[in-house]
């Protein structure tokens, strides 16, 4: 199966294609299939329709939403950690999520980024002050959480993920979703985080009542207004090429993000150094285009030193200069803004396409948070190491473990 095949993108829904099932969601197909089952009958799956549509499930003869799936057991009874019950073979889910991993028709070869971006999203709402949100409950199985925008696409990852949850029903969503985040850090050369199980998914969405939007890291809250078409990019820069209003979101991401889950500069340094080193942005759903790094399937320090070390350009869609450089995928959508490695005029075709997003550049814009920044640019394995223990904390937010 191709990557993107024309003749699939004019179609919706889904196609089996020999053991594989192929989906579309936006303009990017892909295919979800169970990975250790050699009957075409138990590997076409999941078909998902964009636009919060169902989904036929051949796994439970039954249609299920896209965003929350009942958890109910054979006998028809609904277990209270989603599950279920009995034990699970948490070794055989490991392995039944490596051969997941690595898929062809998913952006750019691996379902590790989106995976540890559904874990780290699922884990980010975590409130310390009220002890709300967090990866205990899976909230996003319910179309409150579902809908809030920077978990838009996310819908993916949990459709890749229906078919390991068929297999091992006894396992909760919630211990699930960070399992294949660790499975995916270990499979790309990140570090190796040991899983403690134990999460309980929600029954509803009663959970509700104490969350809110906004928990979530904005790309460009507290900057500088801009309109497409209106406005002049370069009127957003400062005489040092900063965004006017950079500090308002460096609080942003500090204060009303981190620092509410209980996490310290080092350590929001390397989670987005950690974390922003794997997969891309796409434009129809988080706004933004683009991969972070040249290699955005594998663990390494290349988002530090690249943030440091390269020259970066604020583009917003009208840039179509970009188009003639070849670099067409990092033009976001209108109204929003982000740094790309490119210049009007100059091109060098051994350049990559990639892209930072405001909320990225406040690692090198800020004082405090470019100390550590500079430490793991200069060295990888101590970012490794930090950025496993960071992430165990953020995914275990709230579990009690």
């Amino acid at each position: 199966l191709q990557k993107r095949n024309p003749k699939m993108m004019k179609q919706r829904g889904s196609i089996v294609v020999g053991l594989l099932t192929t989906c579309l969601v936006g303009s990017q197909a892909f295919s979800v299939s169970s990975p250790s089952s050699p009957r075409i009958s138990d590997t076409a799956l999941h078909n998902y329709f964009p636009g919060g549509g169902t989904a036929k499930c051949p796994w439970v003869g039954s249609t299920a939403t896209a965003t929350a799936p009942a958890p109910v057991a054979a006998n028809g009874a609904v277990y209270a950690n989603g599950a279920t019950g009995g034990p699970v073979d948490y070794a055989a889910v490991r392995q039944e999520l490596h051969l997941l991993m690595d898929n062809p028709s998913w952006d750019d070869g691996s379902l590790a980024p989106i995976f540890i971006r559904l874990a780290w999203h699922s884990s980010g709402t975590y409130d310390h002050a009220t002890g709300t949100g967090g990866s205990n409950g899976a909230g996003m199985r319910f179309q409150t959480e579902a809908a809030d925008p920077e978990n838009a696409g996310l819908e993916v990852a949990r459709a890749f993920l229906e078919p390991v949850k068929a297999k091992f029903p006894a396992i909760s969503y919630s211990d699930l979703w960070i399992l294949a985040a660790y499975v995916g850090l270990e499979h790309t050369g990140g570090p190796v985080i040991p899983f403690t199980p134990g999460r309980r998914d929600h029954l509803d969405e009663s959970y509700w009542s104490g969350m809110s939007y906004g928990r979530l890291p904005a790309a460009e809250k507290y900057c500088c207004p801009y309109v497409e078409g209106v406005s002049d990019l370069g009127d957003s820069l400062d005489a040092e090429g900063k965004v006017f209003g950079w500090q308002g979101l460096c609080s942003h991401v500090r204060n009303e993000v981190f620092y509410r889950m209980g996490f310290n500069d080092a350590e929001i340094v390397a989670l987005l150094c950690g974390g922003h080193v794997y997969g891309r942005c796409h434009p129809t759903f988080s706004g933004y285009a683009g991969p972070w790094v040249e290699h955005p399937t594998q663990f390494s320090n290349e988002y530090a030193t690249d943030m440091i070390e390269d020259e970066w350009t604020l583009v917003g869609h009208g840039d179509t200069w970009l188009d003639e450089q070849g670099a067409a995928e990092l033009r976001p959508a209108p109204g929003n803004r982000q740094f790309v490695n490119k210049k009007p005029g100059v091109v060098d075709d051994d350049e990559p396409n990639q892209m930072m997003l405001l909320s990225d550049m406040i690692l090198a814009w800020d004082p405090t948070f470019r100390t550590y920044l500079e430490t793991y640019a200069a060295d990888e394995e101590r970012l490794k190491q930090d950025f496993g223990r960071a992430f165990q904390k953020l995914t275990e937010l709230g579990c009690g473990f």
